[in-house]
Protein backbone atom coordinates (compact mmCIF):
# COMPACT_ATOMS: atom_id res chain seq x y z
CA UNK A 1 0.00 0.00 0.00
CA UNK A 2 1.34 3.42 -1.00
CA UNK A 3 0.84 6.74 0.74
CA UNK A 4 -0.25 10.08 -0.65
CA UNK A 5 -1.46 13.51 0.39
CA UNK A 6 -5.14 13.90 -0.50
CA UNK A 7 -7.74 16.62 -0.03
CA UNK A 8 -11.47 16.11 0.37
CA UNK A 9 -12.39 19.78 0.34
CA UNK A 10 -10.68 23.04 -0.55
CA UNK A 11 -9.30 25.28 2.17
CA UNK A 12 -6.18 25.96 4.21
CA UNK A 13 -3.16 23.69 4.71
CA UNK A 14 -5.14 21.70 7.27
CA UNK A 15 -7.16 20.02 4.48
CA UNK A 16 -4.06 18.08 3.36
CA UNK A 17 -4.41 14.48 4.58
CA UNK A 18 -1.68 11.76 4.62
CA UNK A 19 -3.31 8.43 3.82
CA UNK A 20 -3.15 5.09 2.04
CA UNK A 21 -3.91 4.83 -1.68
CA UNK A 22 -4.15 2.01 -4.21
CA UNK A 23 -1.92 2.35 -7.27
CA UNK A 24 -3.15 0.38 -10.26
CA UNK A 25 -1.17 -1.44 -12.93
CA UNK A 26 -0.22 0.89 -15.83
CA UNK A 27 -2.48 0.63 -18.84
CA UNK A 28 -1.77 1.29 -22.49
CA UNK A 29 0.66 4.20 -22.90
CA UNK A 30 1.14 4.55 -19.13
CA UNK A 31 4.01 4.11 -16.68
CA UNK A 32 4.17 3.54 -12.94
CA UNK A 33 6.58 5.91 -11.21
CA UNK A 34 8.27 5.56 -7.82
CA UNK A 35 8.74 9.15 -6.71
CA UNK A 36 12.08 10.18 -5.21
CA UNK A 37 11.38 13.92 -4.93
CA UNK A 38 8.39 16.18 -5.57
CA UNK A 39 8.36 19.89 -6.38
CA UNK A 40 6.36 22.39 -4.32
CA UNK A 41 4.80 25.15 -6.42
CA UNK A 42 2.28 27.93 -5.91
CA UNK A 43 -0.04 26.19 -8.36
CA UNK A 44 -0.45 23.55 -5.63
CA UNK A 45 -1.80 26.26 -3.33
CA UNK A 46 -4.19 27.41 -6.06
CA UNK A 47 -5.54 23.85 -6.30
CA UNK A 48 -5.81 23.46 -2.54
CA UNK A 49 -7.71 26.73 -2.07
CA UNK A 50 -10.00 26.23 -5.07
CA UNK A 51 -8.66 29.12 -7.14
CA UNK A 52 -7.83 26.52 -9.79
CA UNK A 53 -10.43 23.77 -10.05
CA UNK A 54 -9.29 20.19 -9.45
CA UNK A 55 -10.72 17.42 -11.68
CA UNK A 56 -12.59 15.93 -8.72
CA UNK A 57 -12.55 15.51 -4.96
CA UNK A 58 -10.98 13.76 -3.17
CA UNK A 59 -7.77 14.42 -5.12
CA UNK A 60 -3.98 14.51 -4.79
CA UNK A 61 -2.09 17.75 -5.47
CA UNK A 62 1.26 18.24 -7.21
CA UNK A 63 2.20 18.70 -10.87
CA UNK A 64 5.92 17.88 -10.94
CA UNK A 65 8.15 15.15 -9.59
CA UNK A 66 11.17 12.99 -10.31
CA UNK A 67 11.69 9.30 -9.76
CA UNK A 68 12.20 5.89 -11.30
CA UNK A 69 10.06 3.94 -13.76
CA UNK A 70 8.71 0.87 -11.92
CA UNK A 71 6.50 -0.58 -14.64
CA UNK A 72 5.24 0.25 -18.13
CA UNK A 73 2.09 -0.61 -20.00
CA UNK A 74 1.72 -1.73 -23.58
CA UNK A 75 2.63 0.76 -26.27
CA UNK A 76 5.31 2.55 -24.23
CA UNK A 77 8.60 2.98 -26.07
CA UNK A 78 10.16 6.20 -24.74
CA UNK A 79 11.03 4.78 -21.29
CA UNK A 80 11.86 1.40 -19.77
CA UNK A 81 11.82 0.01 -16.24
CA UNK A 82 14.64 1.54 -14.20
CA UNK A 83 14.88 4.81 -16.13
CA UNK A 84 15.41 7.95 -14.07
CA UNK A 85 12.73 10.43 -15.11
CA UNK A 86 11.01 13.70 -14.26
CA UNK A 87 7.75 15.22 -15.38
CA UNK A 88 5.51 18.26 -15.34
CA UNK A 89 1.85 17.75 -16.17
CA UNK A 90 -1.40 19.63 -15.74
CA UNK A 91 -3.19 16.73 -14.04
CA UNK A 92 -2.32 16.89 -10.31
CA UNK A 93 -1.25 13.80 -8.39
CA UNK A 94 2.46 14.14 -7.63
CA UNK A 95 2.08 14.33 -3.82
CA UNK A 96 2.37 10.55 -3.62
CA UNK A 97 4.91 7.77 -3.15
CA UNK A 98 3.85 6.12 -6.41
CA UNK A 99 1.75 7.22 -9.35
CA UNK A 100 0.51 6.15 -12.79
CA UNK A 101 1.22 8.75 -15.49
CA UNK A 102 1.01 8.94 -19.29
CA UNK A 103 4.49 7.91 -20.46
CA UNK A 104 4.42 10.70 -23.06
CA UNK A 105 4.90 13.20 -20.21
CA UNK A 106 8.13 11.63 -18.96
CA UNK A 107 11.56 13.14 -19.59
CA UNK A 108 14.71 11.07 -19.01
CA UNK A 109 17.20 12.72 -16.70
CA UNK A 110 20.85 13.22 -17.62
CA UNK A 111 23.31 11.51 -15.27
CA UNK A 112 24.42 14.93 -14.01
CA UNK A 113 20.92 15.88 -12.77
CA UNK A 114 19.74 14.34 -9.49
CA UNK A 115 16.11 13.55 -8.75
CA UNK A 116 16.11 16.30 -6.12
CA UNK A 117 17.40 18.91 -8.57
CA UNK A 118 14.95 17.78 -11.24
CA UNK A 119 11.97 18.04 -8.88
CA UNK A 120 13.16 21.51 -7.87
CA UNK A 121 13.51 22.84 -11.39
CA UNK A 122 11.33 21.19 -14.03
CA UNK A 123 8.27 23.42 -13.70
CA UNK A 124 10.19 26.49 -12.54
CA UNK A 125 13.02 26.07 -15.03
CA UNK A 126 10.83 25.41 -18.04
CA UNK A 127 8.69 28.36 -16.95
CA UNK A 128 11.82 30.52 -17.02
CA UNK A 129 12.67 29.08 -20.46
CA UNK A 130 9.37 30.07 -22.05
CA UNK A 131 9.24 33.45 -20.26
CA UNK A 132 12.68 34.47 -21.50
CA UNK A 133 12.89 32.74 -24.87
CA UNK A 134 9.32 32.40 -26.12
CA UNK A 135 6.74 34.68 -24.49
CA UNK A 136 9.18 37.58 -24.75
CA UNK A 137 12.36 36.95 -26.71
CA UNK A 138 14.87 38.55 -24.34
CA UNK A 139 17.88 40.28 -25.90
CA UNK A 140 21.15 41.57 -24.54
CA UNK A 141 20.66 45.08 -23.17
CA UNK A 142 16.95 44.66 -22.40
CA UNK A 143 15.74 45.77 -18.97
CA UNK A 144 13.72 43.16 -17.08
CA UNK A 145 11.58 43.45 -13.95
CA UNK A 146 11.01 40.13 -12.17
CA UNK A 147 8.78 40.00 -9.11
CA UNK A 148 9.54 37.51 -6.30
CA UNK A 149 13.14 37.54 -7.46
CA UNK A 150 14.30 35.35 -4.56
CA UNK A 151 11.68 32.66 -5.23
CA UNK A 152 12.02 29.47 -7.23
CA UNK A 153 11.23 30.92 -10.66
CA UNK A 154 12.75 34.27 -9.71
CA UNK A 155 16.26 32.98 -8.95
CA UNK A 156 16.32 31.01 -12.20
CA UNK A 157 15.04 33.97 -14.24
CA UNK A 158 17.62 36.29 -12.66
CA UNK A 159 20.51 34.00 -13.57
CA UNK A 160 19.25 33.10 -17.03
CA UNK A 161 18.38 36.70 -17.96
CA UNK A 162 21.81 37.85 -16.79
CA UNK A 163 23.40 35.08 -18.86
CA UNK A 164 21.54 36.46 -21.89
CA UNK A 165 22.94 39.93 -21.25
CA UNK A 166 19.88 41.65 -19.80
CA UNK A 167 19.79 44.22 -17.01
CA UNK A 168 17.82 42.54 -14.24
CA UNK A 169 15.68 44.37 -11.69
CA UNK A 170 13.89 42.31 -9.05
CA UNK A 171 11.48 42.85 -6.19
CA UNK A 172 11.88 41.01 -2.88
CA UNK A 173 10.38 41.20 0.61
CA UNK A 174 13.48 41.64 2.77
CA UNK A 175 17.13 42.67 2.75
CA UNK A 176 18.12 39.02 3.15
CA UNK A 177 16.15 38.09 0.05
CA UNK A 178 17.68 41.07 -1.76
CA UNK A 179 21.17 39.74 -1.05
CA UNK A 180 20.14 36.30 -2.31
CA UNK A 181 18.71 37.69 -5.55
CA UNK A 182 21.77 39.87 -6.14
CA UNK A 183 24.05 36.87 -5.68
CA UNK A 184 22.11 35.15 -8.47
CA UNK A 185 22.37 37.79 -11.19
CA UNK A 186 19.89 40.47 -10.10
CA UNK A 187 21.49 43.86 -10.79
CA UNK A 188 19.03 45.80 -8.61
CA UNK A 189 16.98 44.14 -5.85
CA UNK A 190 14.15 46.37 -4.63
CA UNK A 191 12.74 45.63 -1.17
CA UNK A 192 9.09 46.40 -1.90
CA UNK A 193 8.23 46.73 1.80
CA UNK A 194 10.59 49.70 2.06
CA UNK A 195 10.16 51.57 -1.23
CA UNK A 196 7.75 51.88 -4.14
CA UNK A 197 9.10 49.52 -6.80
CA UNK A 198 7.61 51.53 -9.69
CA UNK A 199 9.42 54.70 -8.62
CA UNK A 200 12.67 52.82 -8.13
CA UNK A 201 12.38 51.12 -11.53
CA UNK A 202 11.89 54.48 -13.25
CA UNK A 203 14.86 55.87 -11.33
CA UNK A 204 17.07 52.96 -12.39
CA UNK A 205 16.01 53.23 -16.04
CA UNK A 206 16.26 57.03 -16.07
CA UNK A 207 12.53 57.41 -16.58
CA UNK A 208 12.27 55.03 -19.54
CA UNK A 209 10.84 51.92 -17.86
CA UNK A 210 11.63 48.28 -18.55
CA UNK A 211 11.08 46.26 -21.70
CA UNK A 212 9.26 43.42 -19.94
CA UNK A 213 7.74 42.67 -16.53
CA UNK A 214 7.43 39.08 -15.30
CA UNK A 215 4.74 39.16 -12.61
CA UNK A 216 3.59 36.09 -10.67
CA UNK A 217 2.12 38.16 -7.83
CA UNK A 218 -1.16 39.27 -9.39
CA UNK A 219 -3.56 41.88 -8.07
CA UNK A 220 -1.29 43.77 -5.64
CA UNK A 221 1.44 44.55 -8.18
CA UNK A 222 -0.51 44.78 -11.43
CA UNK A 223 -0.97 48.54 -11.94
CA UNK A 224 2.49 49.47 -10.73
CA UNK A 225 3.89 46.79 -13.01
CA UNK A 226 2.16 48.41 -15.98
CA UNK A 227 3.56 51.79 -14.91
CA UNK A 228 7.06 50.29 -14.79
CA UNK A 229 7.00 49.51 -18.53
CA UNK A 230 8.36 51.62 -21.35
CA UNK A 231 6.01 52.38 -24.28
CA UNK A 232 5.32 49.19 -26.28
CA UNK A 233 6.59 47.14 -23.34
CA UNK A 234 5.19 43.74 -22.41
CA UNK A 235 3.46 42.72 -19.19
CA UNK A 236 3.69 38.96 -18.59
CA UNK A 237 1.36 37.95 -15.77
CA UNK A 238 1.93 34.29 -14.98
CA UNK A 239 0.66 33.86 -11.41
CA UNK A 240 -1.78 35.05 -8.76
CA UNK A 241 -0.01 34.87 -5.40
CA UNK A 242 -2.05 37.81 -4.04
CA UNK A 243 -5.19 36.93 -5.97
CA UNK A 244 -6.40 37.25 -9.56
CA UNK A 245 -6.22 40.61 -11.32
CA UNK A 246 -9.38 42.72 -11.21
CA UNK A 247 -10.99 43.01 -14.67
CA UNK A 248 -9.83 46.14 -16.48
CA UNK A 249 -10.46 48.02 -19.72
CA UNK A 250 -7.94 47.54 -22.56
CA UNK A 251 -7.98 51.34 -22.85
CA UNK A 252 -5.58 51.35 -19.89
CA UNK A 253 -2.94 49.71 -22.07
CA UNK A 254 -3.34 52.44 -24.69
CA UNK A 255 -3.14 55.22 -22.12
CA UNK A 256 0.01 53.81 -20.55
CA UNK A 257 1.97 53.54 -23.81
CA UNK A 258 0.38 51.01 -26.19
CA UNK A 259 1.43 48.18 -23.88
CA UNK A 260 1.15 44.47 -24.53
CA UNK A 261 -0.14 42.01 -21.94
CA UNK A 262 -0.24 38.22 -21.93
CA UNK A 263 -1.26 35.51 -19.48
CA UNK A 264 0.74 32.39 -20.38
CA UNK A 265 0.80 28.99 -18.74
CA UNK A 266 3.49 26.33 -19.02
CA UNK A 267 0.93 23.70 -19.96
CA UNK A 268 0.26 25.40 -23.30
CA UNK A 269 3.97 25.52 -24.09
CA UNK A 270 4.54 21.83 -23.24
CA UNK A 271 1.30 20.52 -24.77
CA UNK A 272 3.24 18.99 -27.68
CA UNK A 273 5.86 16.46 -26.60
CA UNK A 274 8.47 17.76 -29.03
CA UNK A 275 8.21 21.23 -27.48
CA UNK A 276 8.41 19.83 -23.96
CA UNK A 277 11.50 17.79 -24.80
CA UNK A 278 13.17 20.78 -26.47
CA UNK A 279 12.49 23.04 -23.47
CA UNK A 280 13.71 20.42 -20.99
CA UNK A 281 16.85 19.83 -23.04
CA UNK A 282 17.63 23.56 -23.05
CA UNK A 283 17.04 23.67 -19.29
CA UNK A 284 19.33 20.69 -18.64
CA UNK A 285 22.03 22.29 -20.81
CA UNK A 286 22.08 25.65 -19.03
CA UNK A 287 21.97 24.03 -15.57
CA UNK A 288 24.70 21.47 -16.25
CA UNK A 289 26.85 24.25 -17.77
CA UNK A 290 26.80 26.05 -14.42
CA UNK A 291 25.27 29.24 -15.85
CA UNK A 292 22.10 28.62 -13.80
CA UNK A 293 22.27 27.04 -10.35
CA UNK A 294 19.20 25.45 -8.78
CA UNK A 295 18.90 26.39 -5.13
CA UNK A 296 16.99 23.88 -2.99
CA UNK A 297 16.60 25.95 0.15
CA UNK A 298 13.82 23.94 1.85
CA UNK A 299 13.19 20.20 2.09
CA UNK A 300 10.17 18.65 3.84
CA UNK A 301 8.89 15.12 4.27
CA UNK A 302 5.89 14.60 2.02
CA UNK A 303 3.75 13.82 5.06
CA UNK A 304 4.51 17.39 6.24
CA UNK A 305 3.13 19.05 3.10
CA UNK A 306 0.78 21.13 5.26
CA UNK A 307 3.77 22.85 6.89
CA UNK A 308 5.41 23.37 3.50
CA UNK A 309 2.25 25.09 2.25
CA UNK A 310 2.06 27.22 5.38
CA UNK A 311 5.64 28.40 4.96
CA UNK A 312 5.24 29.03 1.22
CA UNK A 313 2.18 31.20 1.72
CA UNK A 314 3.87 33.08 4.57
CA UNK A 315 6.74 33.92 2.20
CA UNK A 316 9.21 32.15 4.49
CA UNK A 317 10.74 30.19 1.61
CA UNK A 318 13.36 31.15 -0.95
CA UNK A 319 14.52 29.36 -4.07
CA UNK A 320 13.03 25.92 -4.61
CA UNK A 321 11.29 23.64 -2.15
CA UNK A 322 10.99 19.87 -2.48
CA UNK A 323 8.99 17.18 -0.72
CA UNK A 324 10.59 13.77 -0.06
CA UNK A 325 8.25 10.72 0.10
Amino acid sequence: MSKAIRIYKTGGPEVLKWENIDVKVPGYGEAKILHKAIGLNYIDVYGRTGLYALPSLPHTLGVEAAGIVEAVGEGVSNVVIGDRIAYVMSLPGAYSEERIVPASHLIKLPDEVSAETAAAMMLKGMTAQYLLNQTYNLKAGDHVLIHAAAGGVGLIVCQWAKHLGAKVIGTVGSKEKAALAESHGCDYAIVYTQENFKDRVLEITKGEGVDVVYDSIGESTFMNSLDSLKPLGMMVTFGNATGPITPFSPKILAAKGSLFITRPTIFTYIAKRENMVSMATELFKIVTSGAVKIEINQTYNLRDADQAHTDLEARKTTGSTILIP
